[in-house]
């Protein structure tokens, strides 16, 4: 066959002329005429456009020849896939746009290649802040790097840098400054009554923010020098260059506030500001104090019914109106830093708060330099309504009844095999609770499985228990017989004995934790359902026993817009009657949607410290969805891509699934040695268990 005849085979194929009318037969000319490797190229890339859009792939085709002459196989890839991006996000007009303008894309090049990713970086910056002292910050993206004093803004993408490291450090760095501003005060009360005395306010704003900058690094720079070095590279990277106008020495002392910055505004309003320092960001005052009026009041009220829980703890001996009016503060002779100088005290005894009541009082000395009096006095009863104070949520149910479609709701990429790159932020999921049964069912189980539960416990007591003997210690309770033996020869041959010859009993720590992944799509209805549950009560009591850390979530889905994760038990929560009522509850739903479940739980189970990650799956079948694109090969290499993601982030997932079909898809997504099948479903509540035990064995 010739060149021309298979290269037009394979475009009408992925472009389906006989339906769409494309006329060809100028396109796969022009094609041919290509160096074979850039022919081949084009055509492999119009076929995976075309299973998103048939238009963007003709155009792609149409245009490629002409483009290689001046761009790279890469860049052109990358334009293709942008396209097909904003086609998921926008529909076909903005794709098309995307494809008129590849002028437009190629400036835009060196943030494709060098660019730092918000959304791939959100998660590790987070997990930084979260370890900076002050308060606990949370990090969304916006427009340009600001912060509220609650929230850490920064833009979808940092480029300016010339590799992608480069710019994640300057995200970094305006991350870190912009924590600055919070712990060391920019939004001092005083702040705006000192500035309303400048006539030119985007001026005095301009300089107010230079001055803090030299004011913030002098701090970060005390605080955590590793980083302050970081920064001042960044600066020299970026062709910052320090005025030099007025004598600033003042800002870098240690007792230095945002007022000695505003005292030297005055002194330079008749000069031009510089250009600002690469990870300064942007001053907004007015949001900004709006939002922390709103925390000042918040926080009095929290800190105040904390301080009567606290009262009634402390005190629950005596009578109410004979406890004391209020608590102390005694100020430390030492502290590591200004935000615990004081210390809580009762009657003049020093008290260690909760970890909610010091944050507390940590936030308030952040925004109020002190802790005044009427915060340390008790709420009385009724004194304050704290639901006045939480932010209204959701509701989950109510996501198709009009009153919201996507707000708060987790975002999820999906591997699109036949693209070969992820479709962005395609599945829309939420987390909802799985609805109480109050019924006799956990109790049922256990009496049902009443032996199998006391052998069960049994052998996690003697796992949990498990001892390693230690040899050639120096020291033990037991000699080690080998190791003396080998010490006296030793001495016999005229060398020093060596004391190592104990032996010492060492406890194995276990630091596991496991999240179970229960299938609740509409497939497990009647006894396997009954069986999933069944197995859930077991492993409850078996995991109890062990003492590992364990959640328990289900998944279903009904289209990418409908994804939901259910809430059975969560990390922080004991086995109480409500998890046990949660299992009680659950009921099969829509499909087996399980891309996205895998990695929202991945997530779940990153965000605790422990050294060994399991996430184990029960479940009934195959991948599959209400989008009849998900079933087949797409659902499995969606899911097989999710696992290798975890895998890559130090997750061990493991199926255990009912499915007689099973071998012919898991081993391809899971691994030869990551699944088993158990084809008795009566089985599986015993076998779950013993598969648990030699998992984490």
């Amino acid at each position: 066959m010739s060149l021309y005849q298979t290269t037009k085979d394979r475009l009408d194929e992925c472009l389906e002329v006989e339906f769409s009318f494309y006329e060809t037969h100028d396109l796969v000319n022009a094609l041919i005429q290509l160096p074979k490797a850039q022919c081949q190229f084009v055509i492999e890339q119009a076929e995976r456009l075309a299973s998103t859009n048939k238009e963007i792939a003709f155009r792609f085709a149409l245009q490629a020849g002409d483009l290689l002459k001046r761009l790279d196989l890469e860049t052109l890839r990358q334009w293709g896939l942008f396209a097909t991006d904003c086609y998921d996000r926008s529909g076909l007009r903005d794709a098309l746009l995307v494809m008129d303008d590849i002028d437009g894309f190629e400036k835009r090049k060196h943030e494709y290649e060098f660019g730092a990713v918000f959304e791939q970086r959100q998660r590790l910056l987070t997990t930084f802040l979260q370890g900076l002292s002050g308060r606990v910050l949370a990090l969304k993206e916006a427009e340009s790097a600001w912060t509220d004093s609650e929230t850490i803004y920064l833009p979808a993408i940092e480029s300016r840098l010339d590799s992608r490291e480069h710019n994640f450090k300057l995200y970094k760095a305006s991350a870190v400054y912009l924590w600055a501003q919070v712990r060391f005060n920019t939004f001092h009360q005083a702040l705006p009554e000192a500035l309303s005395h400048f006539k030119d306010q985007d001026n005095t704003l301009a300089w107010l923010a230079i001055l803090e900058q030299i004011r913030l690094d002098a701090c970060i720079q005390r605080e955590l020098p590793g980083l302050g070095r970081e920064m001042a590279w960044l600066r020299t990277q970026t062709q910052y260059k320090p005025f030099q106008l007025i004598n600033t020495t003042a800002l870098t002392q240690s007792n230095s506030t945002v007022l000695d910055s505003v005292a030297l505004i005055a002194s330079l309003q008749q000069y031009p500001p510089p250009s600002p320092c690469c990870y300064q960001g942007i001053l907004k005052l007015e949001p900004t104090f709006a939002v922390k009026a709103q925390r000042i009041e918040r926080e009095k009220a929290i800190l105040r019914v904390k301080m009567a829980e606290l009262m009634d703890e402390l005190q629950a001996d005596k009578p109410k109106n004979e406890r004391p009016e209020k608590f102390g503060l005694k100020e430390k002779t030492q502290s590591e830093s200004e935000l615990t100088r004081f210390e809580l005290t009762l009657e003049d005894k020093p008290i260690a708060p909760p970890d909610e009541v010091a944050n507390l009082l940590s936030s308030i000395i952040l925004d109020l330099s002190e802790i005044p009096d009427e915060y340390l006095h008790p709420a009385g009863d009724g004194e304050y309504d704290l639901k006045a104070y939480e932010a209204e949520e959701n509701d989950p149910e109510q996501v198709w009844a009009g009153t919201y479609h996507e707000e708060g709701a987790f975002f999820y990429h999906e591997w699109d095999f036949k693209r070969n790159d992820h479709r962005k932020d395609w599945c829309v999921v939420r987390e909802v609770s799985v609805k109480p049964k109050e019924d006799q069912f956990y109790q049922q189980t256990l009496e049902k499985y009443q032996g199998a539960v006391i052998s069960l416990r049994r052998t996690f007591e003697i796992l949990r228990g498990e001892n390693k003997q230690l040899k050639r210690q120096n020291a033990g309770e037991d000699i080690d017989i080998d190791a003396l033996v080998e010490a006296w020869a030793d001495v016999k041959a005229g060398q020093e004995m060596s004391d190592r010859v104990f032996t010492h009993m060492h406890r194995s720590d276990r630091s596991i934790g496991v999240i179970l992944m229960i299938d609740m799509s509409g497939s497990t209805k009647g006894w396997i359902n009954d069986a999933e549950r069944e197995s859930l009560v077991l492993l409850c009591e078996a995991l109890e026993t062990l003492g590992d850390r364990y959640a328990i979530y289900g998944f279903s889905g009904k289209s990418r817009k409908r994804c939901d994760i259910y809430k059975i038990k969560t990390f922080e929560e004991p086995l109480n009657d409500l998890v046990k009522q949660r299992i009680s509850g659950i009921e099969p739903d829509e499909y087996t949607r399980m891309g996205f479940a895998i990695r929202h739980l991945s997530q779940r189970l990153q965000d605790i410290d422990c050294k060994i990650k399991l996430l184990i799956t029960i479940s009934d079948g195959k991948p599959e969805d209400y989008d009849g694109y998900y079933r087949g090969e797409y659902g499995v290499e969606d899911t097989r891509q999710a696992l290798y993601e975890a895998r890559r982030e130090g997750i061990h997932p493991f199926c255990i699934t009912i499915d007689s079909q099973a071998k012919d898809y898991l081993p391809h997504m899971y691994g030869s040695a990551s699944y088993t099948v158990i084809e008795d479903v009566a089985s599986l509540p015993l076998k779950v268990s013993d598969i648990y035990r030699k998992l984490t064995s």
